[in-house]
C-alpha cells in the first residue's frame, strides 16, 4: 500500500522534525567549534558545515519518519520546504529589526543547502519508516 498522499502530511510532524533537524545541526556545530575542529574560516569549514547539516536533517527526517508512519518522502520534503519558510520569516525580522543581519549565501549555496536538507530528510524519513514498520531498514523480498 501506497501511503504517499497529500493528507497523509501531518503538518505537527513536519514542523517536530524541522525543529530536531534544527536542534541537531546546531548541536553538532556547537560542538565541533567547542572542540576546536571548526571554525578557523578556512575552506574545511564550508565542507564541515554542509556534512553537519546533512546529518542533523537525516536525524529530523529519521524522528519525523519513525513517528508519522504515513508518506515518509513528502514528510521529508515538506522538512526542507520549512526551511523557505523559516528563511522568509527571519527576512521579515530583519526588516522589524534593521541591526538583525547575517551573511548572505549565494543563490547557488542556497540552492544546494536545501537540496542537501531535502534529500538527507527524505533519506532519514524513509529509514525511519522502515524501522517503524518492519523493525529494520533492510530491503526483503
Amino acid at each position: 500500500m501506497h501511503t504517499e498522499h497529500l493528507e497523509n502530511i501531518r503538518p505537527g510532524w513536519v514542523a517536530a522534525g524541522w525543529l530536531v533537524a534544527a536542534a541537531m545541526t546546531s548541536l553538532i556545530g556547537l560542538v565541533l567549534a567547542a572542540l576546536q575542529l571548526i571554525g578557523a574560516g578556512d575552506e574545511s569549514d564550508q565542507l564541515w558545515a554542509l556534512v553537519i547539516v546533512a546529518f542533523g536533517f537525516w536525524v529530523g527526517g529519521f524522528f519525523t519518519g519513525f513517528r508519522a508512519l504515513r508518506a515518509p518522502i513528502l514528510h521529508g520534503i515538506a522538512i526542507g520546504l520549512a526551511t523557505l519558510v523559516a528563511w522568509f520569516a527571519l527576512n521579515l525580522l530583519s526588516l522589524v529589526f534593521p541591526d538583525l543581519r547575517w551573511q548572505a549565501l549565494t543563490p547557488t549555496v542556497t540552492a544546494a543547502l536545501l537540496l542537501i536538507q531535502m534529500a538527507t530528510a527524505v533519506a532519514g524519513a524513509w529509514v525511519g519508516h522502515r524501522i517503524a514498520l518492519r523493525g529494520t531498514a533492510e530491503l526483503q523480498a
